[in-house]
């Protein structure tokens, strides 16, 4: 976990965050691993307080804040949504669409049958794997894929054209549903950046935040 998360990535200019939540005794701790979890480090003191603070100093600023959910997501939804109160006005939704924070949950995450039972500022990460109705596929704010379930590509010197290809139409055929795309466990490196703008996905996960700020700003 990086010392100040928000504030490194938005500071960067990123546009979408994402925090990796457990619930322990009635409070969203954030944590990559079990290991790594601290009572200090609560979902609110590093995301929720200084995304309400970046808003009263710059409310035109439209973040998307990925929570996700490590385990029990009955209980980590219904934490989050108390947690999320003091945000409410800010949050975006069907009949919000001007409000600048936009809520995606990943990870262990409710059926589709269940996204009727959580209030329209919720949506979800879709990995692809289950059918919607018309109604549910509302509900899904972007699509989700390891990187690893198309290509076995570490990221360095050229990636396969059939892998190439085969990355290139889940991207295409993604977005001819209406929704945007990411890869998780992508490479993490220059080489694998540049192939996912290239393929045109949405976002670029990393961990390498101000790597990946100079490579964006080279690559402009």
């Amino acid at each position: 976990i990086h010392k100040v998360p928000f504030y490194a990535a938005v500071d960067a200019g990123f546009g979408s965050i994402e925090a990796d939540v457990y619930p322990v005794n009635g409070t969203l701790l954030v944590a990559h691993g079990k290991k790594d979890i601290r009572t200090k480090n609560t979902l609110k003191s590093l995301y929720l307080d200084p995304l309400s603070n970046k808003l009263v100093k710059d409310s035109t600023r439209n973040v998307k804040l990925l929570i996700d959910i490590k385990e029990n997501y009955r209980l980590s939804l219904q934490l989050l949504l108390e947690e999320l109160t003091p945000l409410k006005k800010y949050l975006y939704s069907p009949g919000n669409t001007a409000n600048p924070i936009t809520i995606l949950i990943s990870g262990e995450r409710p059926p589709p049958s269940e996204y009727k039972d959580y209030p329209s500022y919720i949506f979800f990460d879709d990995d692809l794997r289950l059918p919607h109705n018309s109604d549910q596929w509302k509900r899904v704010g972007q699509v989700s894929l390891s990187f690893e379930r198309y290509s076995n590509w570490k990221g360095e010197d050229n990636i396969s054209t059939n892998d190439k290809n085969i990355l290139q139409k889940i991207v295409d055929s993604v977005h001819n549903s209406g929704k945007t795309i990411r890869f998780w466990a992508a490479p993490d490196t220059e080489a694998s950046w540049k192939l996912q703008m290239q393929l045109g996905t949405d976002l670029i996960g990393t961990d390498k935040i101000p790597e990946l700020t100079g490579f964006l700003k080279k690559y402009r």
